[in-house]
């Protein structure tokens, strides 16, 4: 049991849950109110950094459960939270070792886009150029937001960039509330607006059209990252950070990707070709045209695989090899069959297993089944069923009360 569960809650996870779950959701909901995609939710993003910070660190857990936020502050393990900003930027530059307190960001954020790609793409590479904008220092004041000697410390914050506020919660009981500065945003410092630079309005930087080109290597996956170093948003006194491509596999209509290099597809055979053999063309993601046979005589079962060797995907940076192309084979058997060659037939296949049908034996009727119809349907039924309960139970409850 818990003292309280308050930053369980924030993250909307349980008490006891996993690492890998605690940081999951630090990931989801961190990207969801980040400032530069919700300027309104500071502090919302503030309490989820603050909630993950002290649930991440298992000396910092242990106090928390035991005696609850209060417990922290009194035992020192929650008296200076790290800097929201600077918990994030760590996290997802995959460089999380700690608290972060005291240290100084030195290196800007990252920029994240997720580029869209075909199997066709990956198969065979392509070069796609991406266009998009991103923060570069203003040159005209170099980057200052203004005249030289214009900027001031914020006297709101006094050059910290936070705020504290202080909540009574009862007797002797103080709640601090640390929140974004409105005055500079975060910055710690201002500029008088006459003295602010005209070309960026004394934000320091400028948005500026950037365009990429992207190199996607056969063999690359789903979920794969191309990295350009420092082309991310420019930062006075930061270094830039990355601009970071994830590709995003388009789903194709006749092949999927399996077990990393394999190809796995489906093929519609006719119950003949099943019986009796058959050739069939595929055409490949590089566009050759592949034949393939079965002999007469092999009977292909539904549902059988096959593979052929060397026809899959190239491996990531040794495109020569390639995994397999696995098919499975769906017989297509005939709705129905006239009555006048059923006798050919009998002649051709295995006979019938002979059986013995005492006197006292019912004769019944088969008809159609489809199983997703009647799941449909008793999902429909239990419904109805529920409702005329609880519509039972609002009768009973009125006929007490009268």
């Amino acid at each position: 049991m818990v003292k309280e569960t308050k930053f369980y809650d924030i993250l909307g996870v349980k008490p006891g849950c996993s690492q890998n779950d605690l940081k999951k959701a630090y990931r989801k909901l961190a990207l969801q109110y980040h400032p530069d995609k919700n300027p309104n939710e500071g502090e919302k993003f503030k309490q989820i950094s603050q909630a993950y910070e002290v649930l991440s660190d298992p000396e910092k857990k242990k106090i928390y459960d035991q005696g609850g936020e209060q417990a922290l502050k009194e035992g020192g393990g929650g008296g200076g939270f790290s800097s929201p900003m600077d918990l994030f930027d760590m996290f997802f530059n995959g460089r999380f070792a700690g608290s972060g307190r005291g240290r100084k960001e030195r290196r800007g954020k990252d920029v994240i886009h997720q580029l869209t790609v075909t199997l066709e793409e990956l198969y065979k590479g392509a070069v796609r150029k991406l266009a998009l904008q991103k923060n570069v220092i203003c040159d005209k004041c170099e980057g200052r937001g203004g005249k030289k000697g214009a900027v001031e410390q914020c006297p709101t914050c006094r050059g910290t960039g936070m705020q504290v506020q202080v909540q009574h919660l009862g007797v002797g009981m103080l709640q601090q509330i640390q929140t974004i500065c409105p005055d500079c945003r975060g910055q710690g410092e201002r500029i008088n607006p006459k003295d602010r630079c005209k070309q960026c309005n004394g934000k320091k930087v400028v948005r500026e059209r950037k365009v990429l080109e992207v190199h996607i290597d056969k063999g690359m996956t789903d979920g794969q990252k191309i990295i350009f170093n420092g082309e991310g948003d420019q930062e006075p006194e930061l270094e830039p950070g990355d601009i970071i491509i994830i590709l995003d596999e388009k789903e194709h209509p006749v092949f999927r990707r399996h077990n990393g290099n394999d190809l796995f597809m489906r093929m519609d055979i006719q119950l003949v070709e099943a019986l009796c053999g058959f050739q069939k063309t595929i055409r490949t993601l590089d566009s050759r045209e592949l034949v393939i046979t079965a002999l007469p005589g092999e009977v292909i079962k539904h549902g059988d695989y096959k593979c052929v060797l060397n026809e899959g995907m190239p491996q990531y940076k040794n495109p020569f090899e390639k995994g397999r192309l696995i098919i499975q084979f769906m017989v297509q058997f005939p709705k129905t069959i006239p009555p006048e060659i059923i006798p050919a037939l009998e002649n051709v296949l295995p006979p019938r297993e002979e059986i013995m049908i005492s006197d006292n034996a019912e004769e019944v009727m088969l008809v159609d089944f489809d199983p997703e119809t009647e799941a449909r349907r008793r999902s429909s039924k239990n419904a109805c069923d529920e409702d005329d309960e609880m519509h039972g139970q609002g009768q009973r409850v009125q006929c007490a009360a009268n």
